[in-house]
């Protein structure tokens, strides 16, 4: 067997296709919490589940007794399910502890057991579907454990997103749903949410209750449902400041400074930032075409436009200063090199300078 993307995980188990173990495993607990509840809904039928299914928690778990719950022969049924949720809590399991994944010392220091869960995974049975679901840390793959694993069952690993991905998974996550998005209403979910994919599928979930089958959502439905407004916010900031539209531009830091919670300030700085090193990265390029420049640059096509615009309003030169100018007020925030860090005072500040 071998590490698995998760829409390969998936169709597998919708086909009935099982592993004896699987390892979940990453940074991002979406896709995680995604196959362990898929595997734990498809295995087995209700009436099964009562006898063999078996849930554990890391906090409260040893090797032993996992190994031993993994070695049980399923009643009336042809599988049995064992899942282990936080297991990156197990003593042991991802090789940080002072007991290593291949010994454990018994407790009079003088013999040593070989690791149950190892010598288990080495061989495991063909009725039991074991998933181990371990999130934030990751096993040394050089270890004899992760080798095991990845040769006897299945591995997945759940990276973060990056945010230039997050409205095009939004995008995909809506059309699941029947629905379209329009692509600004996906990029201003995207930049108030944040890359906490749960939240974000959370947020659409709600969002979707409200609407017509396959009605379309733009920034209406945004401001209405999640609260955020489709005027004042970083994307409309963004926008205003590469048109160099001094007035809407100030109406918006002001609306910031009045509602501080709207707009945080390293989620300002992060975007602002974002958009003029786009913006250099474009001034470099021969081939200004929409597509080239939205491939460049990462960006959907749909606001090309708006880097173009900012482009011509904003020289190579300049461009840097305010890169420079980004970096000066990112630590006069953190209270390095000014007088006053009050967040909404320092983003009016800085939006006056980048504009003049």
């Amino acid at each position: 067997m071998a590490v698995k993307t998760f829409d390969e995980i998936k169709r597998d188990i919708k086909n009935k296709i099982y592993a004896p173990v699987y390892l979940l495993t990453g940074d991002e607990p979406y896709y995680i919490d995604r196959l362990s509840d898929l595997i734990e809904g498809s295995v087995l039928d209700e009436m099964e589940k009562e006898f063999n299914q078996t849930v554990l928690y890391g906090k409260d778990a040893e090797l032993s007794a996992l190994a031993g719950a993994a070695k049980r022969y399923p009643m009336m049924a042809n599988y049995q399910v064992v899942l282990v949720k936080e297991a990156q809590e197990i003593k042991g399991l991802t090789g940080k502890d002072k007991e290593d994944e291949e010994t454990r010392a018994s407790k009079d220091g003088k013999d040593k057991e070989t690791n149950p869960l190892l010598n288990y995974i080495s061989n495991p049975l063909s009725s039991t579907v074991l998933v181990l679901c371990v999130k934030y840390k990751t096993l040394d793959k050089r270890g004899k454990l992760y080798k095991a694993l990845e040769k006897n069952g299945i591995v997945f690993e759940s990276k973060k997103m990056y945010d230039d991905k997050l409205p095009r998974w939004i995008e995909v996550y809506l059309s699941e749903k029947k629905h379209l998005i329009q692509p600004k209403a996906a990029v201003l979910m995207a930049e108030h949410l944040g890359n906490d994919l749960s939240r974000i599928a959370n947020e659409c979930d709600k969002l979707t209750i409200n609407l017509k089958p396959g009605e379309t959502i733009d920034v209406n439905h945004i401001e209405q449902n999640i609260g955020i407004s489709k005027e004042f916010n970083i994307f409309e900031l963004q926008k205003t400041i590469g048109r160099r539209d001094i007035l809407t531009s100030t109406r918006i830091v002001n609306y910031f400074r009045d509602n501080p919670k709207s707009a945080p300030i390293p989620l300002t700085f992060g975007n602002l930032y974002s958009f003029f090193s786009k913006l250099l990265l474009l001034h470099s390029l021969s081939d200004k075409s929409k597509n080239s420049v939205a491939a460049a640059l990462k960006v959907n096509p749909f606001f090309v436009d708006d880097y173009l615009t900012a482009a011509r309003n904003y020289p190579p030169a300049k461009v840097v200063e305010i890169v420079g100018l980004l970096r000066e007020y990112d630590l006069k925030s953190k209270g390095i090199g000014a007088a006053s860090s009050e967040p909404g005072e320092l983003v009016r500040e800085m939006v006056y300078r980048i504009m003049h």
